[in-house]
């Protein structure tokens, strides 16, 4: 079985196509288990967040694989094939080495994905589809990751996807200390964004969330308030800023939500962020000349400033991740000769308790033990080498210097 990455992402599909592609997290144990059942796949794991659906998979039919993902999202696969890529060997260890270390993120260096992709791990381990291989990858994608980190520089002034967030914001408001904030979901992405925007002081800060006790918990954590989900409709026109990121399969702010809360604000700006895919805001909201909304693919713009001083990073990360591939795939190979490594030691320790218990039987019978150890060194030397001599005298032609020459490695023989 080979190893692939296969999947889309920021860099080779829209965000249009990727959230019809995304997994929710409470169905990646069953649809990892389907893929095992249902394709020649051995090992499988996915890793689906905002700006990449991507599967680790040990098979040796990856277009197998891409329909599948095609058939559990029931999506036509000439639609996303022009969109899918598909990795091979070392350039998928490279691939997962890049991702976890930061720099294959849209915002450069960025820490969230390393969590993103234990998760993944996790996931796999827990539906059963993470077997040696994969195992052993993802342990040492981890520890790539670790050591590009804390080495290089990648992380220097890193603009998060949070960060970003209130950049966009102050783009539009001169102060955010007058502007009222509120957030959409109460998970990972949100209780950054909550933070860095906590950081500017804003006039309110308010968690909506389907969970009230999970609203209420994060919105005290920076001195906000909490509103239960279904409120959403009512309070929306309070609020200058919108930061939204749930797991929802559907939008949850349509079109005539945002008319209706412009219209109370008379038609005052509103800032909107959209983390979340599938998208939480309903597209057509960027058609109202009051809204500025943001989606994942609009925050690459706002990491331009930095990214020059941190090239050099880059490039001492690309130099621990090549000299890590190599290493890893030496492991790889190593695995593929155990079995052959295990034959040879078993041969050779049936020469070996042979020999033994033919000399043991001598000296019981009495004979001179100087001539009983003489036999079974001369014993044990013509059968190690029987095999290589015998393969030497089958050789022919051609064969024969390559025969020599493969035997003389073997055996480190001196070639003076």
């Amino acid at each position: 079985m080979q190893l692939f990455a296969l999947g889309l992402n920021h860099h080779s599909a829209p965000i249009s196509l990727r959230e019809r592609v995304a997994f929710q997290p409470e169905g990646l144990g069953e649809a990892l288990a389907q893929l095992v059942r249902e394709r020649p796949v051995r090992e499988a794991a996915i890793l689906s967040t905002c700006n990449r659906t991507e599967l680790y998979c040990a098979t040796e039919q990856p277009e197998l694989v891409a329909d599948w993902l095609a058939d559990y999202h029931r999506v036509e696969l000439k639609h996303i094939s022009p969109h899918l890529f598909t990795l091979p060997g070392d350039a998928a260890v490279r691939h997962m080495f890049r991702v976890a270390s930061g720099l294959d993120s849209m915002v450069l260096g960025e820490p969230q994905i390393l969590g993103q992709m234990k998760q993944a791990a996790r996931q796999a381990e827990a539906a059963g589809t993470l077997g040696t291989l994969l195992h052993k990858l993802f342990q040492r994608t981890f520890s790539v990751a670790k050591e590009v980190r804390s080495t290089t520089a990648i992380g220097a002034n890193v603009v998060s996807m949070a960060a970003a967030a209130v950049k966009l914001c102050e783009r539009i408001f001169e102060a955010m200390t007058e502007q009222r904030v509120l957030f959409v979901g109460a998970g990972e992405m949100i209780e950054l964004c909550a933070a860095h925007f906590a950081g500017c002081t804003p006039r309110q800060l308010t968690v909506a969330n389907r969970t009230p006790a999970r609203a209420e918990a994060l919105a005290a954590r920076f001195g906000g308030d909490a509103v239960s989900l279904d409120r959403l409709p009512e309070v929306l026109a309070r609020y200058d800023v919108v930061v939204s990121c749930t797991a929802s399969p559907l939008p949850i702010i349509g079109l005539g939500m945002v008319e209706r809360a412009l219209k109370a604000r008379r038609h005052r700006p509103m800032v909107m962020v959209d983390l979340a895919v599938p998208r939480d805001i309903e597209s057509e909201v960027d058609s109202l000349d009051d809204v500025f909304l943001y989606t994942v693919d609009d925050l690459a713009h706002v990491v331009e400033s930095g990214l020059g001083s941190r090239q050099q990073a880059v490039l001492d990360a690309e130099a621990i991740i090549s000299g890590q591939v190599l290493s890893f795939l030496h492991w790889v190979e190593a695995r593929d000769a155990v079995p052959a490594i295990r034959a040879l030691r078993s041969q050779a320790d049936a020469v070996r308790q042979s020999e033994l218990e033919r000399a043991l039987a001598r000296l019981a019978r009495g004979e001179d033990p100087a001539s009983v150890l003489d036999a079974l060194s001369q014993g044990l030397t013509n059968k190690l080498i029987h095999g290589p001599t015998q393969y030497l005298n089958r050789a022919e032609g051609a064969q024969v210097a390559e025969a020599t020459e493969l035997v003389r490695r073997l055996f480190n023989l001196d070639r003076s």
